[in-house]
């Protein structure tokens, strides 16, 4: 499924920039090498760091 539709960003690669160390949309994008431009995804992403951040907590526990 596609997060981004204007730089062509998959889910998949949103998680991989994510797991590698991304902790914000900016990063994300950075990792792509582009940039937002209608930035309808960057709710998305934040959601999508926000889950894998409180599925970090619950592991630490």
């Amino acid at each position: 499924m596609y997060v981004c539709n204007c730089n062509g960003i998959r889910e998949r690669e949103v998680r991989a920039a994510i797991a590698a160390g991304a902790r914000r949309p900016a990063d994300v994008f950075r990792s792509r090498a582009c940039s937002p431009k209608c930035a309808k995804c960057v709710c998305d992403m934040r959601g999508m760091i926000a889950e894998s951040k409180e599925a970090l907590r619950y592991a630490a526990e």
